[in-house]
């Protein structure tokens, strides 16, 4: 599976975002609908979307005890998505659960990745306000093993962490990276970032870039300079 830019459609609705899409005349692309765009609009927003030919990340991160969780995903499964979502933090059990749920009568299913940590969340934070005395890297790294003994096609971490994993989990097991800024962007509410061309360099499989794309004066332009620098050789 080779390398691909995640664009993230952080708009308020549909509207926007379907213009912002239209704009890519005749292109292809990946791009995430999160919890914003989903919850103003819900399935009908996916559905616009695929009927344009991109493919598409729902992320939602899904976190509830199994069953709850369980019953969701086969509720998502019917929706033409690529990839979903949950939390690591939900434990094995939960991910298994996820796992059944999402998979359809035909074997078939959407990628399935687990958020370790958010690109939010700073050593300080994790220790102070979770309570979780362990170093950051060795939380994001437990995660990602658990997610694979769940039976999970990767995780969504920091570019910082992608190397690691892959060095644990094997390089089948999917890296998905938020947190991916261009050097002379600002790092706005995140703190683990990185740029396209060091995620390439860190081992991050897809990068997911949202404001440096579609606040761009030139979101095409943005896009194409993401490419350049995360696939292209």
């Amino acid at each position: 599976m080779g390398k691909d830019v995640i664009i993230a459609l952080d708009f308020k609705n549909g509207q926007e975002a379907l213009a912002f899409l239209d704009r890519f005349t005749g292109r292809k692309l990946y791009v995430k609908v999160g919890m914003e765009l989903y919850y103003a609009e819900g399935p009908s927003i996916i559905q616009e979307i695929k009927k344009r030919g991109h493919k598409l990340f729902l992320d939602l991160k899904l976190h509830d005890i199994p069953n709850t969780v369980e019953k969701a995903m086969a509720v998502l499964s019917r929706l033409d998505v690529d990839m979903v979502n949950l939390h690591a933090a939900g434990t094995i059990e939960m991910m298994k659960a996820a796992l059944r749920g999402l998979t359809r009568a035909d074997g078939t299913r959407p990628l399935l990745m687990a958020v370790t940590q958010l690109t939010s969340t700073s050593q300080e934070r994790m220790t102070e306000e979770l309570l979780i005395r362990e170093k950051i890297d060795d939380v994001v790294i437990k995660y990602a093993e658990n997610a694979d003994i769940a039976g999970l096609d990767g995780v969504v971490c920091s570019p910082l962490e992608a190397g690691k994993i892959h060095d644990v989990c094997g390089t089948d097991f999917l890296t998905v990276t938020p947190g991916v800024r261009f050097d002379e962007a600002s790092k706005g509410d995140q703190v683990r970032v990185t740029t396209p061309a060091k995620a390439k360099e860190l081992g991050s499989d897809y990068i997911v870039v949202g404001r440096p794309i579609t606040q761009a004066k030139d979101p095409i332009a943005a896009y194409d300079r993401c490419v350049k620098e995360f696939v292209e050789v």
